[in-house]
Formats: structure tokens, C-alpha cells, sequence
């Protein structure tokens, strides 16, 4: 590397920062540029997790952890061999960060704030002489002999011996023309990690009310899902659903969101297990008026609601609910459809399935295989992991990777 080269980092998030600070880190010759097209850096950090930062996952396995990626998972394999989990959770507490694993295995800092990783971030950006600029929008790279070429929106140029491209990614097709006129293709985008709207539905009355095990099923797909359920005033959400449209991105995308889900309320049943189950439930609770003795530990209010969307008249006891009846409630309990119609963003923490084709991008250096000295890092890419801390990992990862080849040269 010659005496001073110049990186600059095309976006002010997670990826971009982490490959900023570490490619200064790791090479004092480096001048390092992170260019941020808003006023506010690491904003989705921030948000994230209630405000919390859910930093990554403890999956430890790649083999595992690869698994939670609808989209990359060949990829991935490679780039986590080089940094992953162990690692993220390794550079954190090396920089007095300490961080904690939840049941469900999400892990946050151990101040439970977004605050600590954005603090640990900026002093390292601080500490290593990363020029920070904001409000600088990127409208072109130029590729010449001498580099790059980098065009501000404002008409300003920088020269950039190193270009990461780390802005996240982009919600429509055109919005990456600055990038395909480099050569590069695109996977279309489309939304992933959003919840189901069902407009006017009775059920959304129950807003608020959560399910700690349902599972979900597209009517007329091969799409499933399960774990917690929460129903919403628009719709429903919570990790089951979520999970499910990142899976489906581009199916449920193609069907314009309008599709029929089947939705279990009691994972340790089917409709057959249900069934044959149900006569020693009638005989145990004859006696007691449905409504009021509820076996399944569902909170009372949905377990009221499907006893009435049944049909069953609310004083009726569990020995004289008509065999119709019945059938319908077994039907509710562990198949019970739902039309939905449209989608709902889910908070800020939204992500783009689709982005930079991977066969165009060196998996062990981040590197265009079509521009040299181009990189990539994060969402731009067309990877993408179910909500839980692996989009993060993800965009350490690959901001780690790019810094480690760019440090090197």
C-alpha cells in the first residue's frame, strides 16, 4: 500500500462503521472516510431490538447459524469461517463491552441499551482517526486509473484509492443505477420482515394478546413457521410471523400480499391428535361451562373469542356442546384461517431481501469480482437473516472481512 491510501465507506451504519474502524485499526497508513447521507449515524443500531441493539445470536455452529438466512446461505458459510458469533461477541469485550444472552437466545449488551454499542463504535472511529462526515449523499462512483472518483449529490469529488459500499439496501430497483453502472447486477428488491394486516378482522380486537407457541401455515405453499404470535390492532406479528415473511419475501411479494394463512394456536397438536384427545377432555370437564375452563393454558380472552367464533354459546358446558361445534372449535384451535391483505412494515427495523448479486462478490475478501478495490458490506448484498441479531452478524461480518482484505493490500 502506498504511503497514504484513501478509503472511503459509503454508509454511516453497522457495517460501514465496523469496517471503518477496524480497516484504521489494522493499518495506520489507511485515511479512512465513512460518507453518511443523513444527519444521524448508526440510526438502525440505535432502534434496534426496543432500543436495546440486539448485537447477534448465540448460535455458535455455522453449520447452524447459516440456517437463519433465507437468502445467502452458501455465502455465508465462507465468510463466517472467518468471522462470526465467538468473534462478534470476542471484539465487543475486548472493548469493555460485555454482552448477554435471553431465552431466546438474542443477545444484547449488559446495559440493555444501543447507546453502549454506538459509544464503543465512535470511540473506536475516534481513537483511530476515522473521518466522520454526514449529510453526504453518494450520487456516483467513478472508476479510473487513479482510482475512484467518489460524486456527492452537492457536486463535491473525493478521491478514493478504496470504495466499501455499506448504505444498506435499497427498497426499489432503480435506486442501485449509481452501482449497476459499474457493471454490477442486482437481485430485485423486495420487503422482508414485516407483519400480516388483516383489515376489519374481528380477531384484532384482541390486540395485545400473545401465543408463546403457534405455529403458521400459506395456504397453498410449502411455507411454515412457529414460536411466539402476537396479535396486533392491524393484523398479527411477533417472531412466528415475522420469520415467515422473511422466508417468503419473494412469494408473498409475487402474490402482492394477499394469501390465506392456517394458524395453529396449540403446537402440541393437529387437528387428528386434537380430535381423538378431545372426548377425555369432554369427560374431565363436563360439568363446567366452557368459556370458563379453558385446558390449554391460551390467554382467556382468545380462548373466549374462539369459543364464540365457533358458535358455542357462552353457557353452554363442555358435556353439551354440539358435535358441529366442536368440530368447528378443533378446526380454530389448530387450523384456523385467516385472509390477509397487505402488510406492515415492521417498526424500524426494516430489511430488504434482494441487492447485489453474491456471485459477483469474493465471499473470502468482500471484493467485487467485477471493479477491483470495490467493495461490499452488509444489506446492500443480497443477504438477508430472520429477525434475532443475524442481520447484525451479517454486517460485522462482512464489514470485518472487507476491512481485513483492504488493511492487507
Amino acid at each position: 500500500m502506498k504511503a497514504s491510501a484513501t478509503l472511503v465507506v459509503i454508509g454511516g451504519g453497522a457495517a460501514g462503521f465496523f469496517c471503518a474502524v477496524n480497516a484504521a485499526r489494522m493499518n495506520n497508513k489507511l485515511k479512512v472516510i465513512i460518507l453518511e447521507k443523513t444527519s444521524k449515524l448508526l440510526s438502525k443500531v440505535k432502534v434496534s431490538g426496543g432500543g436495546r441493539c440486539n448485537v447477534t445470536h448465540a448460535c455458535f455452529e455455522i453449520s447452524n447459524l447459516v440456517k437463519r438466512y433465507p437468502r445467502g446461505t452458501n455465502f455465508l458459510k465462507k465468510t463466517f469461517h472467518q468471522f462470526n458469533t465467538t468473534h462478534c461477541i470476542q471484539w465487543f469485550e475486548e472493548r469493555g463491552v460485555k454482552l448477554k444472552t435471553e431465552a431466546d437466545g438474542r443477545m444484547f449488551s449488559n446495559t440493555d441499551s444501543s447507546q453502549t454499542i454506538i459509544d464503543c463504535l465512535l470511540r473506536e472511529a475516534d481513537k483511530y482517526g476515522v473521518e466522520v462526515q454526514m449529510s453526504r449523499e453518494v450520487k456516483e462512483i467513478k472508476n479510473g486509473k487513479e482510482g475512484f472518483d467518489v460524486v456527492l449529490a452537492n457536486g463535491e469529488l473525493l478521491k478514493a484509492d478504496y470504495v466499501v459500499v455499506a448504505c444498506g439496501g435499497f427498497p426499489k430497483a432503480g435506486m442501485f443505477q449509481w452501482l449497476t453502472n459499474l457493471g454490477h447486477s442486482i437481485e430485485n428488491p423486495v420487503p422482508s420482515l414485516f407483519t400480516f394486516n388483516m383489515p376489519k378482522h374481528p380477531i384484532t380486537e384482541l390486540m395485545g394478546v400473545s401465543v408463546e407457541k403457534a405455529s403458521i401455515k400459506i395456504t397453498g405453499s410449502k411455507l411454515t413457521s412457529d414460536g411466539p404470535l402476537l396479535i396486533t390492532h392491524w393484523g398479527m406479528s411477533g417472531p412466528a410471523v415475522l420469520k415467515l415473511s422473511a422466508w417468503g419475501a419473494r412469494e408473498l411479494a409475487e402474490k402482492d400480499y394477499h394469501f390465506t394463512i392456517l394458524v395453529n394456536w396449540l403446537q402440541d397438536y393437529n387437528e387428528q391428535s386434537l380430535r381423538e384427545a378431545w372426548q377425555v377432555l369432554r369427560n374431565k370437564h363436563a360439568a363446567q361451562k366452557i368459556v370458563n375452563r379453558n385446558p390449554f393454558n391460551l390467554p382467556n380472552r382468545l380462548w373466549n373469542f374462539l369459543v364464540t367464533e365457533s358458535g358455542i354459546k357462552e353457557e353452554l358446558r363442555w358435556a353439551d356442546v354440539p358435535a358441529k361445534e366442536q368440530n368447528r372449535l378443533i378446526k380454530n384451535l389448530t387450523a384456523h384461517e385467516f385472509e390477509v391483505k397487505g402488510k406492515t412494515t415492521f417498526k424500524e427495523e426494516f430489511v430488504t431481501c434482494g441487492g447485489i448479486k453474491l456471485s459477483e462478490v469474493d465471499a473470502n475478501t468482500m471484493e467485487s469480482r467485477i471493479v477491483p478495490n470495490l467493495y461490499f458490506a452488509g444489506e446492500i448484498m443480497d443477504v438477508d437473516g430472520i429477525t434475532g441479531g443475524f442481520n447484525f452478524q451479517h454486517a460485522w461480518t462482512s464489514g470485518w472481512i472487507a476491512a481485513k482484505s483492504i488493511a492487507a493490500k
